[in-house]
């Protein structure tokens, strides 16, 4: 259950490693994410969020333009935690639509994931 950020391409390489040995993958997922796409090397398990693919990107947008504004520290840090609040909600939103997809955990228990 990978996140979609940079953490997905540190993932990927392992992923490759264990399918390379035989192993199959099963990548569940957003399917409003950053980066992490369908292919031919693994199962996808894809999972509905209450939010477009539009509201991740403005949001992600708006985090790294008012990263460089300038301010005092104090207006830069609040500045920013408003935004990394509004991407950490995302990531929580994410996982809660998981958690209450029961198809999707019914899959993920009988097939022992």
């Amino acid at each position: 259950v990978p996140v979609g950020g940079s953490h997905w391409f540190s993932m990927r390489e392992v992923l490759d490693g264990l399918k390379q040995k035989g192993h199959e993958i099963v990548v569940v997922a957003p399917e409003i994410n950053l980066h992490i796409k369908p292919t031919k090397d693994f199962i996808m398990k894809m999972h509905p969020v209450p939010f477009t693919q539009e509201d991740m990107d403005r949001d992600f947008q708006e985090f790294l333009k008012h990263a460089f504004e300038e301010g005092s520290f104090l207006e830069r840090f609040v500045r920013a935690y408003q935004k990394m609040k509004r991407l950490f909600d995302l990531a929580f939103f994410t996982c809660e639509h998981l958690l209450y997809n029961k198809e999707l955990m019914r899959y993920l228990e009988e097939s022992k994931f």
